[in-house]
């Protein structure tokens, strides 16, 4: 009986053994058949910067090829955020031209950027960004989870993301675990010094107390002077400003618009900085500048009138000249202007305006000073100096109004020193003015409207086409004969032709001469290209001896004496023979009097003569042809000489 329960108590035991290890197979088995995902890496262009992609960490498969230079790089070790991802790895030396995998977390934005030659990139320096990112080999850490597919930031409105500080955005890397934005000083292996950093301050509720500036502060002196307490506020003054409610529209919809200043006849374009480094809160307060600018300006038909460009990567018009004719109009314009972000090419947005703002179909006037004011945070990512040599030459009065500049060791991040001075008209500090801080903007409304209207003193708008009294002395002489005085009228039109004629601008006259002297018409006779090139074309002709020297006296005396004092006097005598009479002391008192003299000889001129007669150097003002009929080759070098004389003037 004992023997036959223990026989089946060991039965019992062994089918129990046998379950629990078909058991255990079996959950191995099952263990087999459930497989964890595969981690799949994202390929990504080479043109991807990193500041569209949203994820704080993640890896990534670069394609062969981002070695290229169209793939912008910004930084050394740690690159700003608006940088190729892949063309950053190639810099770093992480991967080379064949791509790869690499890993790259997102760090904190920089005060500076340097920019260096490594592994066949170049890469750039920028001033200050809101994000930064470092990248290493694609070897994933034990414990976090990458994403799979990448989430992109939406292209549909940029500026709407412009000004927001980088934010932590939550990823998944373990389970239980959140990723958390990594300290660049952790990622570098350093240690951070204490103080060399603040935070910007949180501004007050009436300048909107939930977004804070992107840029990094760096030093904190930026930091102090923008949490100075002042009286003035961005939001404060929207009423003072024009802003009304809406239960006043209707009342003040029934007074009379202005038509403007008529003191303050200008052509006016701002160029607005949209670029990310300025963020949101300091963009508004420049939109307000611009509100208290077109307030105290007084815009209308008759007075000045005002246009808005923004730039960042590239400049684009908000509004032209003839888009808005009253003050009130166009601050309601300003208000709704949103940032673009972007980088801050402020010489690219110069050109733009150079050819293409101030057009007639932009409402430019023609009979107004052309004006340009560049506003600029800290200093641009391009230069302006060879834009804005280009825009003076047009006419343009270029001003720069420049918000809180480079500090000591902000400036070997610049990339062309005393960019303001190299892009002004005068290096005189008329054209330019520097502000400490954002919030002192507004005390710059004043200063920057009684200089714009200061007309008198845009001597940018005089251009070697637009500023000159121009007298033709002409040889009447008998032996020129009737023909060839046909030909020299003709070669006098051509050159009538190439300059800007009206009241204000140039004004042609002209007197021919033989033994005596006739004033054929004077500068205030003909205000119109038109009327002048057929006022030449009527001339007749005299016939006579050939006494220059009396010839230049008449016009110092009937021509020059009713020139403008703001006018450059250029005379310019064309004649065929040596003079009866004596030309030095005649000469000698033109010169003196500050009249530019240019001498064109034909056929029996003597060129001994000529070269008494011409401005020094003689090289530039007196030529000389052989036959009537070579006049019209002389035209483009005597135009080129009047111009380059112009603009080799000091700007100061």
């Amino acid at each position: 009986m004992g023997i036959a329960v223990l026989t089946m108590k060991a039965s019992v035991i062994e089918m129990f053994l046998v379950l629990l290890v078909t058991g255990i197979h079996s959950n191995k088995e099952m263990t087999k058949k459930i497989k964890r995902p595969k981690f799949t890496v994202p390929q990504i262009n080479c043109d991807v910067r990193a500041g569209k992609i949203i994820n704080p960490e993640f890896i990534v498969k670069c394609p062969a090829g981002c070695q290229d230079p169209r793939y912008h790089v910004y930084g050394t070790d740690v690159y700003a955020s608006y940088s190729s991802v892949c063309g950053a790895a190639v810099h770093s030396g992480v991967l080379d031209n064949s791509g790869g995998k690499i890993l790259v977390r997102k760090v904190a934005g920089q005060s500076g950027y340097k920019g260096s030659y490594s592994n066949g990139v170049q890469s750039l320096s920028l001033p200050r960004w809101r994000e930064s990112f470092v990248v290493s080999e694609g070897k994933p850490q034990k414990g976090v989870t990458y994403p799979s597919s990448l989430t992109y930031s939406s292209s549909k409105s940029p500026a709407a993301k412009a000004g927001e500080t980088t934010k932590a955005y939550q990823s998944p890397s373990a389970p239980g675990t959140t990723a958390q934005p990594v300290p660049l000083m952790q990622v570098l292996g350093t240690t951070a010094v204490e103080g060399t950093h603040t935070t910007l301050p949180k501004p007050p509720p009436s300048a909107g107390s939930t977004t804070s500036s992107l840029r990094p502060q760096p030093v904190g002196q930026r930091s102090q002077e923008l949490g100075e307490p002042e009286l003035w506020k961005p939001g404060s003054v929207l009423l003072d400003a024009g802003f009304v409610p809406k239960k006043e529209l209707s009342t003040q919809s029934l007074e009379p618009v202005s038509q403007g200043d008529p003191s303050c006849k200008v052509d006016l374009s701002f160029l607005i900085d949209g670029s990310a480094s300025i963020g949101k809160r300091r963009f508004r307060i420049q939109k307000q500048f611009l509100a208290d600018v077109a307030q105290a300006l007084d815009i209308g038909p008759a007075g000045p009138l005002m246009g808005v460009v923004q730039y960042g990567d590239n400049p684009v018009t908000q509004f032209n000249l003839k888009t808005h004719m009253n003050s009130r109009d166009l601050k309601t314009a300003v208000e709704k202007i949103t940032q673009r972000g972007g980088l801050s090419n402020v010489g690219r947005a110069i050109s733009f305006v150079t050819k293409n703002f101030f057009s007639k179909s932009n409402g430019n006037r023609g009979s107004a000073p052309n004006v340009a004011v560049v506003m600029v945070d800290g200093w641009p990512t391009d230069k302006v100096e060879e834009a804005s040599r280009f825009a003076r030459e047009s006419g343009i009065n270029i001003f720069f109004i420049t918000m809180e500049g480079a500090s000591e060791n902000e400036k070997q991040y610049v990339l062309e020193p005393n960019f303001a001075n190299k892009a002004v008209c005068r290096t005189n500090g008329f054209y330019s003015l520097s502000v400490q801080n954002w919030f002192s903007l507004h005390k710059t409304v004043q200063p920057l409207v009684k200089r714009v209207c200061d007309t008198d003193r845009l001597a940018c708008s005089k251009t070697c086409l637009n500023s000159a009294d121009i007298g033709f002395i002409i040889d009447g002489s008998s032996s020129v004969g009737t023909g060839n005085f046909r030909t020299v009228l003709q070669f006098v039109a051509n050159l009538s032709k190439e300059f800007e004629i009206s009241d204000t601008d140039t004004r042609i006259g002209a007197m021919q001469y033989t033994y005596e002297q006739r004033l054929e018409f004077g500068f205030d006779v003909y205000s119109t290209k038109p009327d002048v090139l057929n006022a030449i074309k009527r001339l007749g002709y005299w016939s006579g001896g050939t006494s220059t020297g009396a010839a230049i006296n008449y016009a110092l005396e009937q021509l020059f004496k009713k020139s403008k004092p703001n006018k450059r006097k250029l005379m310019i005598l064309i004649t065929d023979g040596r003079s009866y009479d004596d030309v030095r002391i005649p000469a000698m008192v033109a010169h003196h009097e500050g009249v530019i003299t240019y001498a064109i000889g034909v056929a029996w001129a003597a060129q001994d003569e000529l070269e008494v007669i011409a401005t020094h150097p003689a090289k530039d003002h007196a030529f000389f042809v052989d036959e009537f009929d070579n006049l019209y080759k002389v035209v483009p070098k005597v135009i080129q000489n009047i111009c380059t004389e112009f603009n080799s003037q000091p700007r100061n």
